[in-house]
């Protein structure tokens, strides 16, 4: 998932005039989860990716669900802060069915998701303008 943030998220964002934040790239003190918690509650919107990871068990892929992420989309929207879906193509089939429901970005790769998160944003959160100087 680093070339997903490094190549797709952040430069998507930043190009819609948002700062990206990557938790475990933030230097902090705090306990993850609540520096998690708080951040989300100071954020405009969420960008949360449901790729998850596979494992082999009894001679096939088993998929592992990144469980926080679940978490930090619920709180998100819990508390009326919207939140982008988004899902690599190939694993989009584990994603639970709770959240199927919703408008994933389904990514093939970098590039495309950098391209398909930027749209998304500027069509649903619209492009924050900076003042000029």
């Amino acid at each position: 998932m680093t070339d997903a943030y490094d190549q797709g998220i952040e430069p998507a964002v930043r190009e819609t005039g948002y700062e990206p934040l990557r938790i475990d790239r933030k230097e902090h003190t705090n306990k993850i989860d609540d520096e998690i918690v708080a951040e989300i509650k100071r954020s405009k919107f969420l960008i949360a990716d449901f790729t998850c990871g596979v494992v082999p068990h009894d001679g096939k892929d088993t998929a592992i669900a990144r469980g926080g992420v679940y978490y930090e989309a619920g709180f998100a929207q819990g508390r009326d802060i919207p939140v982008i879906w988004c899902c690599r193509s190939d694993r989009i089939g584990d994603v639970h069915f709770d959240t199927r429901q919703f408008a994933h970005i389904v990514w093939d790769d970098p590039a495309d998701l950098r391209k398909r998160l930027r749209d998304r944003i500027i069509a649903v959160i619209g492009e924050r303008k900076l003042p000029s100087s």
